[in-house]
């Protein structure tokens, strides 16, 4: 998948990183690489997280089976 991220030079001299998509995952770095690192595992496990809540609503009804996917 691909996600569309912002850079931004914080007062302090890190590079915030944000995903507008993705409510509340941001990251940081020492530098423009580093904070694209960062924001990458920040997506990773904002998805996984939003992934696990979604599964935890579902109830086994007997009339589904959940399947993992890989995109």
């Amino acid at each position: 998948m691909i996600f569309h991220v912002t850079l931004e030079h914080a007062e302090d001299g890190w590079i915030v990183a944000e995903c507008p998509a993705l409510p509340g995952c941001v990251s940081q770095g020492k530098d423009e690489e580093e904070a694209l690192e960062n924001i990458k595992e920040a997506i990773t496990a904002w998805l996984w997280a939003e992934d696990q809540k979604a599964m935890s609503a579902v109830k086994d009804d007997g009339n589904r089976e959940p399947v993992v996917v890989a995109v």
